[in-house]
Parts: structure tokens; C-alpha cells; sequence
């Protein structure tokens, strides 16, 4: 059996090992390592999940043991090590330091991330990330040395070629329809792809060992995420280690993010699918969507004040603007916070179902949630039973809903109650005995989200956890290999993922289409390329399907403001050759089909206007656009003031919040946030900090408005000049804001 064959046989069942054999019991993750390292002879390559599957109790064991003796050979395989964020000295630390106190009480990190991020790992140990927390590694030697390079789709085979013996995955205990199970939860992504790999490794007399540790604080996920104790080869359960989710606080999103994802919501169409991913650009698109569904003529004003005529036209032909009456599928590698809302505010609702006929039907329009007497002629049209009843078919159709409880398989023919109606789905009065009889009334098992992996705040779990077991079953965490790509069941995919619209975010892009997502032409990698490329692929392959890339125009740093629209650059991540759409604050570029000209000049389009005369004065000169060509004057206001004056206006009327998705912080915390926002832009230049501070250092104060501030910050009393600066700086930014 092949790996497409066997993920398809694992997708249509839970995981099993293929044998009864219970695994080996253990409380204390110091008994269980002993056990590892003896039946591994010391020699241990570990494949652990990304983000919150990771069992950090006892992957800390083996890193300590490895630590205290080095004839242990350890070498981890991972991506997003997750630790608890640091703060630069001042009054970041102050304001942070509280909240990320608040935030991560009781969370464990892994060991051997703090001394990568320190490059202190002992001789005897590797670790090597397919992607990392975006910049975190920029100036990391090691880190960068061990990086992996892969698509998302590809870490399984990776690991298995790399030697992986042993595979460490976070579950949740839990019921669901009366039986007992585990649950992989937030991580069937690579887990569910290595399974079957290490059954064949095993199968040919590799020793690989599988190790599960429970962690209650894990929401139990069911469908493709349940799996038999059995599977496992070790489980670790104490209630000592059910210890807290890592739960990265929403961050806030600024008014050129709130355009970017205006103008991406425009380009998703009603009754399509939708993948997005994690950050504040991610939330600026679920909030224009709320936004669209909600108070859609205000939607439709704002639009049309953000962009052009053109784009318009466009979302009309690509996407929509209407409110979501049909609602969205969801399939995405992460299931991130804005998928909940969605969720929770019934725009991703469209159903769709693990079976092809089903879901052609449904797509055709001859198949509802109701189900009717004609569906089943419809079905035996499809070739849904083939040309005889099988036991698999029966079960199928009773497993969708098709049929009801008194349909069953016995004898090796249909049975209505006790009265046997043969095999011949084509002999009339079996069907019309089925039709009066034997019909269900509602079609069953729909699933709104298929998702890889999870990664959210506090409320995120919360919500999760808080689901009935039916709202649950509607949501599918499954491989990556199954979503990233066509490859596991292209025709089934084909049918479930029709309208695609593939959301993503690049750092720059050049005037060829070409986009920068991973990493700089010096080599350094900024995050990874995760599946990115797989899912801008695969809009290319998906009829209807669309790849929208996002790209900020320009970005500031210590030589001041810089485009991110450039003419070439000398590392990318999507080809030309996949050029889709790009979006930035200014408008949207499709690209898709069109000349290199062309092309250009609708980037030229979509950058800033600091830029656009040198971005076409460079193409000129090597002959992509006409001498002739002049920017049309609709695209020379691209401005950040027009963008933000846009977005204030609303957000005075109380649209456009910072935080859509919700905060950890506090009233006060956001108040100081913003202040402390603008004290460091300020900063940036040295006249103007000046000029401030001598602005402040004359200006009256109300102490008792100014004092719940200054104790929250620790800057009530001042023990150094330094801190006097910065407490008239703070005061100064406050009165300005309105807040004193």
C-alpha cells in the first residue's frame, strides 16, 4: 500500500495500530525516559510537533539527560519552538512584563529552545526547525546553520529519511459516541502524514517508538484527530504535567493592515473556500468580513473609498461584496482565532462532506441538508452504490444519514427491519421499498473547517473547550498532507475546495510578481516557507481558485521608510511563474495571465508613491514598460496619509478597533500601548524627541488622572535622570492622546 492509499484509509477511519497492544503505562516522565533511552540504545533522532503538540515534560527529560551524559545522542526535528516572549530593558519590559506574566502563568517551555536562542546546546545535541517565530532567528549562527528547508507537505518524509525513531505528540483523554480515545487535538498536522510512514519503516524491521503525554488543558478534537490508545507505544499520564496552552495574545492591527484585508474580503466569494493565516493582517480580513456581513453599505462606502474603480470591477468578477448568505468552507493549514469568529458569527457554514458522490450533489444543487425520497435515485445515478449494494456502501449511507436505523447489512445483502431486499441497487421495488422506508431525514457529518494545527489566545481554547460534542464534530484537524495539497483524494478535493481563495503574507514582492516570504538574499531565513508554496500551487490547479498574496507597501527601519515593492531581489519564495494576486494598502495587482508589462505596471499601481517614480524609471531602463508609460493618475495618491485618514474617520465612529478579535489587555494597557507605540516611532528622530521633551518637561500634569499610569509602569517614583525622562515622555504622549 502506497502513502496516498494508506492516509486514505487513515481519513476514512481513526488511527490504528492494527493490534490490541496497550501501551506501556507510565506517571513520571523520568521512568518513561529510562525506558526511551534504553530501547532506543541511546541513539535518539525526536520528531515533535509545532507549536502547543509538543510534549514539553518529557522532551525536557531526554534534553536534561542528554545534558548530563554525553554519550546520549540526541538530535530534535520541530518547527516553532514556543517560549515565553522577551522585552527589551525600559518601558517596553514594564509594560509587557506584567502582561506576559498574566498571559503565560504556569506555561512550560522547552529547555532546549532557551539554549538554542542562547547557541549553548551541548556537542552531543542537534536541533533543527522547518520554521521559525517570524525574525526570532535572524541573528541566531546556529539556528540558521540547522535550518530545514521544506514545504509544510514534505517534514513527514523528511523526518523518516533523517532517521526519526522516535515521534513525541501532546493528546487529550476524551469520549466521543461512547468510546474511549485519544485525541491529537491540535497537531494532526505532520503526525497524521508520519503515521503511516512509520508503520511501513516498522513493517520492514526499523524500531521507531511513538510516545503520547497527556494534557487535559488540550481541547479534545475529534473526526480524523482521534486515536486508539493502541497507536502508541508509551503514554504518559500525571496531572502535573497538564500544564498551560502557550496562548499568543491578539496583536493589534494598524489602519494599513484594516485596508489590506478590506480590499482581500472583497476578493472572496459567497458559498467559496477560504484559508487564512495567523497575525494581524489575518484579523484585519475576518473583521472586513464581519464588517461586510454585518453592516454591508458601510462595507461597500469604505471599499470604494480605499481603492479604485478598477478594483471594483474586480471583486465583482473575482469575489464579492455582499453579505455571506450561502457562507464559507474553511481549509487551512492553521486553524487560527479568526476562523473561530467566523465560525461564531455563521459566515464559514457551507458544509462539505468526505465522500465524492455526496459531494457533487451537494455542489449540483440535488443534494441539501434535507434529505428527500429522489436523492437516492439521484445517488444511484452518481454510481454511489456501483452496480451492486456492498456492505461499504450501506455502511456509508447510513454513516452520511442517507439511510436510516432500520437499513442495515447482514447476509451479504440489504435488509429493511427483517424483510431481505437483495443487492441490485437497480431493482424498482427495492428502491421504491427504500424510498417509502428506509430514508434518513437529514444529511449527517457535514464539516465546515479542515485545519492542520491550532495556535490561539486564552478565548480561543476557552471556546473550544466550551463546544458541544455536534458544534465539535463539524471542525476536521487533519493532515497536512491532506490540506495543503491534492494529492491524498484530488477529486474529492477538487469538489470540496471549489471558489478557493488561498490568503497569505509576503514581505516583499517585486515587479515581476516574484514574492518574498521566507527569507533575505543574504541567506538569512526570517520564519520559513511552511505551505505557502503548496497552496499558491494548488490555486493555480483548482478551478475557480485564486492565490492572494499580502505585502505591505513599505516598511521603516533605522535608515528610515523603504519600499517593499522592489524591482528584483535576489531570493524569493513564489516564482514569477505562480504570479497570482498581490494586495497591498493601495489596491490589488492581478497579475494572473498578464504580460510582463502589464504586470509591472499593475505593481507599480499597488506601491507607495515615495516609490513609484525610481520602481518605473528601473523597469524603463531594462525595457519592460514602454519610454512612454506614465502612471495613471488614479495611482499617484498612494499615500499612508489617505490610507490612515480613511480608517480614522471610522474608527471615530467607533469601527476599526485596534484589537477586532479581542485583548488580554486591559482598558489601561491598551491607553499606554498606544502611547508607548508612538514614543518609539518618535524616537526614530532625534530632532523631534528633543523638541518633545522639552515640550514636556514644561507641562503641567494632573496627578490624580496621571497616577493609576505611572503605578501600572512603575513610574511613580523616579530613581535616575533616565527614568525622569521617560516618566515627562509617558505623561507628555498621555495628555496628548486624551487620556490625562
Amino acid at each position: 500500500m502506497n502513502m496516498k492509499e494508506c492516509i486514505g484509509d487513515m481519513q476514512r477511519d481513526t488511527i490504528t495500530r492494527g493490534n490490541d497492544v496497550a501501551p506501556t503505562p507510565y506517571t513520571e516522565v523520568r521512568e518513561c525516559a529510562d525506558r526511551i533511552i534504553r530501547d532506543l540504545d541511546k541513539n535518539i533522532t525526536l520528531g515533535i510537533p509545532l507549536g502547543i503538540g509538543k510534549p514539553v515534560q518529557i522532551v525536557n527529560e531526554l534534553y536534561r539527560r542528554a545534558k548530563e551524559d554525553n554519550s546520549i545522542k540526541l538530535k530534535i526535528m520541530t518547527a516553532l519552538s514556543l517560549e515565553r516572549p522577551g522585552t527589551a530593558p525600559g518601558l517596553e519590559s514594564k509594560f509587557l512584563n506584567p502582561v506576559f506574566d498574566r498571559i503565560f502563568k504556569g506555561y512550560v517551555g522547552p529547555e532546549y529552545a532557551r539554549d538554542v536562542r542562547n547557541q549553548s546546546l551541548p556537542p552531543n545535541v542537534d536541533v533543527s526547525e522547518f520554521f521559525f517565530k517570524s525574525g526570532s532567528m535572524m541573528h541566531n549562527d546556529y539556528a540558521q546553520q540547522h535550518y530545514i528547508s521544506c514545504n509544510y507537505t514534505h517534514v513527514a518524509r523528511d523526518m523518516i529519511d533523517a532517521g526519526v525513531n522516535l515521534l513525541a505528540q501532546q493528546v487529550s483523554r476524551g469520549e466521543y459516541q461512547g468510546k474511549e480515545y485519544l485525541s491529537l487535538s491540535s497537531n494532526t498536522d505532520v503526525t497524521f502524514d508520519l503515521l503511516p510512514l512509520i508503520r511501513q519503516e516498522q513493517a520492514s524491521g526499523r524500531t521507531i517508538k511513538i510516545v503520547g503525554q497527556v494534557n487535559q488543558n488540550l481541547p479534545f478534537m475529534v473526526n480524523d484527530a482521534l486515536a486508539e490508545a493502541g497507536e502508541f507505544d508509551y503514554l504518559i499520564d500525571n496531572p502535573n504535567y497538564y500544564t498551560r496552552l502557550f496562548a499568543p495574545p491578539n496583536l493589534p492591527v494598524s489602519p494599513t493592515d484594516f485596508a489590506i484585508g478590506m480590499h482581500a474580503s472583497a476578493l472572496i466569494r459567497d458559498g467559496g473556500t477560504l484559508q487564512i493565516g495567523i497575525g494581524s493582517m489575518g484579523d484585519a480580513i475576518v473583521y472586513s468580513c464581519l464588517l461586510r456581513e454585518s453592516q454591508n453599505e458601510t462595507y461597500q462606502t469604505i471599499l470604494k473609498q480605499l481603492g479604485h474603480e478598477n478594483y471594483a470591477v474586480l471583486a465583482g468578477r473575482i469575489g464579492g461584496k455582499q453579505p455571506f448568505e450561502r457562507g464559507l468552507y474553511g481549509s487551512s493549514e492553521m486553524f487560527v482565532n479568526g476562523f473561530l469568529h467566523l465560525i461564531q458569527n455563521n459566515i464559514v457554514k457551507r458544509k462539505v462532506y468526505d465522500n465524492v458522490y455526496i459531494q457533487k450533489l451537494v455542489n449540483e444543487g440535488r443534494l441539501s441538508e434535507s434529505i428527500t425520497a429522489d436523492n437516492l435515485d439521484d445517488l444511484v445515478d452518481f454510481g454511489f452504490f456501483g452496480d451492486t449494494f456492498h456492505r461499504q456502501d450501506i455502511e456509508t449511507a447510513l454513516h452520511f444519514g442517507i439511510f436510516n436505523e432500520r437499513v442495515q447489512w447482514k447476509d451479504h445483502q440489504l435488509y429493511l427491519d427483517t424483510d431481505a431486499l437483495g443487492y441490485d441497487p437497480y431493482h424498482l421495488p427495492t428502491i421504491t421499498r427504500l424510498k417509502s422506508e428506509g430514508m434518513g431525514t437529514h444529511l449527517k457529518h457535514g464539516i465546515i473547517l479542515h485545519g492542520g494545527f491550532f495556535l490561539g489566545p486564552n478565548s480561543f481554547y476557552d471556546a473550544l473547550h466550551a463546544m458541544s460534542e455536534e458544534e465539535r464534530a463539524q471542525i476536521c484537524m487533519t493532515s497536512v498532507g491532506h490540506v495543503n495539497q491534492l494529492l491524498v483524494n484530488e477529486e474529492l478535493a477538487m469538489a470540496q475546495r471549489r471558489d478557493a481563495r488561498f490568503i497569505n503574507t509576503g514581505l516583499m514582492a517585486t515587479l515581476n510578481g516574484a514574492v518574498v516570504s521566507d527569507g533575505l538574499e543574504n541567506g538569512k531565513i526570517v520564519s520559513g516557507v511552511g505551505g505557502q508554496y503548496n497552496f499558491v500551487s494548488m490555486a493555480h490547479a483548482l478551478p475557480g481558485a485564486r492565490s492572494i498574496l499580502l505585502v505591505r507597501s513599505t516598511r521603516s527601519g533605522k535608515d528610515g521608510v523603504s519600499s517593499n515593492i522592489v524591482y528584483n531581489y535576489g531570493h524569493i519564495t513564489i516564482p514569477r511563474h505562480l504570479r497570482d494576486i498581490i494586495i497591498t494598502e493601495y489596491g490589488v495587482a492581478d497579475l494572473r495571465g498578464k504580460t510582463d508589462s502589464e504586470v509591472m505596471q499593475a505593481m507599480i499601481n499597488v506601491a507607495d508613491s515615495r516609490f513609484q517614480t525610481s520602481l518605473l524609471a528601473e523597469a524603463k531602463k531594462h525595457g519592460k514598460i514602454p519610454k512612454d508609460y506614465q502612471i495613471p493618475q488614479a495611482f499617484r495618491n498612494n499615500t499612508p496619509e489617505r490610507v490612515n485618514d480613511v480608517i480614522a474617520s471610522y474608527r471615530a465612529q467607533g469601527l476599526f478597533p485596534a484589537l477586532p478579535l479581542g485583548t488580554d489587555f486591559t482598558e489601561t494597557e491598551l491607553k499606554i500601548g498606544a502611547c508607548l507605540k508612538q514614543l518609539k516611532a518618535l524616537s526614530q528622530d532625534r530632532v523631534k524627541m528633543l523638541t518633545t521633551l522639552f515640550k514636556a518637561w514644561r507641562e503641567p500634569f494632573d496627578e490624580d488622572k496621571a497616577r493609576p499610569y505611572l503605578e501600572r509602569m512603575d513610574l511613580a517614583r523616579t530613581a535616575s535622570v533616565k527614568e525622569k525622562i521617560e516618566q515627562r515622555l509617558f505623561l507628555y504622549q498621555l495628555k496628548l492622546n486624551g487620556n490625562l
